[in-house]
């Protein structure tokens, strides 16, 4: 496992998982509107996934703990994604290794192509970024929606501006039904709100100015992304498991179930020194769900 990981074949590890975990594989898919943001354009778009995979790939070559993911205070980028995200002394169309001079955009939570795939064509949206962060940063996934649930108000009354989104998901919480799953999701969104539906940095949602403020579902407050990384932080046995389950559904072509968790703690617990990639991926192959998979589990993972 070793000698593979070290190989250039093993890039495909880093692009195929953080294509499925963060979503980065919808951003072919996405097509944010014109009119609300001009700058995007294709160029954009592969940059974005570009960022995302080099970063990752760097991450499993350089063997670093999972922490980083969240804290690295560096990039990858090229003279578009610099120009995009404010960075100077950026040229040319080739990638390279980048300092982050604002810590806002630190880590995967500051990349533009995990805040677009969250967002919708025309604006950003805390309850899908909300239940991306439940799902795939703290591992608790909220309850499916109820039916017949009332859109939000997408339009102005007449002679009124449009109120901020914050104000408009309030009074959508208003109805009892929505309330339950919008009190854990919504705030958690809130907290990356200073990014527009592309990611670029911002401070104002219309006339109103931004409010990044929430809580996580613990009582732990926050008042923008910079507390919120470190609010994160705290959950770090979270942050681990989830990557951790999310890898191991990657390696068994299935989802981890109720029956996997024993093995999920000892891979946790053998890897507790550093939780590093490496250390992972050694405990999820020496596993028994991945040394044990039926033969249609084998199937499956050699057809992905």
């Amino acid at each position: 496992v070793r000698r593979m990981l070290a190989d250039p074949r093993a890039s495909a590890l880093a692009k195929n998982f953080g294509g499925q975990w963060l979503f980065i594989r919808n951003l072919q898919a996405v097509d944010p509107d014109a009119s609300a943001f001009p700058d995007f354009d294709d160029n954009l778009r592969v940059a974005f996934q570009r960022e995302t995979e080099l970063f990752l790939d760097y991450q499993l070559r350089e063997d670093r703990p999972l922490a980083e993911l969240l804290t690295a205070n560096y990039t990858f980028a090229n003279e578009r994604l610099a120009r995009f995200y404010g960075l100077k002394n950026v040229y040319g169309a080739h990638f390279r290794r980048v300092q982050l001079t604002d810590p806002r955009r630190a880590g995967l939570l500051g990349h533009g192509s995990i805040l677009t795939v969250t967002s919708y064509a025309t604006r950003t949206s805390p309850v899908v970024r909300g239940k991306f962060l439940l799902d795939n940063i703290l591992g608790a996934p909220p309850p499916p929606p109820p039916p017949n649930v009332p859109p939000l108000v997408e339009s102005a009354e007449a002679g009124r501006p449009l109120a901020s989104i914050r104000e408009r998901m309030e009074a959508h919480r208003q109805n009892a039904a929505c309330a339950a799953c919008h009190t854990r999701m919504d705030p958690l969104g809130f907290a990356l709100e200073n990014f527009d539906g592309i990611g670029r940095w911002r401070t104002m949602d219309g006339t109103s100015e931004i409010d990044a403020s929430g809580m996580l579902p613990d009582g732990t407050r926050f008042t923008g992304p910079d507390d919120f990384r470190e609010a994160l932080l705290k959950h770090r046995s979270e942050f681990v498991r989830t990557v951790t389950e999310k890898l191991l559904t990657y390696a068994l072509g299935r989802a981890v179930q109720h029956y996997d968790m024993p093995a999920v703690r000892n891979i946790l617990r053998d890897a507790a020194s550093g939780y590093s990639w490496s250390s992972l991926i050694l405990g999820i192959v020496e596993s028994q769900p991945f040394q044990m998979r039926k033969a249609h589990e084998v199937a499956a993972v050699a057809e992905q």
